[in-house]
């Protein structure tokens, strides 16, 4: 099963949103969690589907406003003990792939294969404006390569779980590779893994 962490922590920022929670106050986003349920599913796809308190925001969760205060709602501890105990709680009694910037160093530190994926700023702002254009939302390329620039310092600098590369990770830049290729590479490795 493909778990994306971030879809968790964005769906904290969704929230925020919808409820017009100030996302910089640790206070009021632990009081937001404790007042709402988040639940997981896994979807026909095998990715994570998002409900909160029985709706489904999967789809939600890439909105530009979601997107533009998730850095800010990740880095609350109160967010991260109790989002990572999720995440725990996933890889305990599933079969995962599980993707975000602290899986490797934080919250699964034993995992059998780690890759680091990385792809320069300006081809993730790509990638990310063609998710945008899908959606129907118009953002500058500029505005989106700042925006993602941003957000690697502000998760590189923070204090409780920053992003980092592991020591035993494999680093795989995506930069010019077609999907394909990338994917092959993970498989091989999570297969080299699985032979010794």
């Amino acid at each position: 099963m493909y778990v994306d962490t971030g879809a968790m922590y964005r769906a904290v920022a969704y929230l925020c949103v919808k409820d017009g929670v100030d996302g910089r106050v640790e206070r009021a986003v632990r009081e937001l969690l404790d007042a709402h349920k988040i639940t997981f599913e896994q979807g026909a796809d095998n990715g994570l589907r998002v409900f909160v308190d029985g709706l489904e925001v999967t789809a939600r969760l890439r909105d530009p406003e979601v997107n533009a205060l998730v850095s800010t709602v990740a880095a609350h501890p109160a967010v991260r003990s109790r989002l990572t105990d999720w995440q725990r709680d996933f890889a305990a009694h599933h079969s995962v792939v599980m993707d975000g910037r602290d899986i490797g160093t934080v919250v699964l530190p034993n995992a059998t294969v780690k890759v680091f994926l990385t792809a320069a700023p300006e081809e993730r702002a790509r990638r990310r404006q063609q998710e945008y254009c899908q959606m129907g939302y118009e953002v500058s390329f500029e505005d989106i390569v700042k925006s993602v620039i941003e957000r690697d310092k502000k998760d590189s600098e923070r204090a409780l779980a920053p992003l980092r590369e592991a020591e035993d990770a494999v680093r795989i830049d995506s930069t010019d590779k077609p999907i394909e290729h990338v994917v092959n590479e993970i498989v091989q490795l999570v297969e080299n893994a699985h032979v010794r």
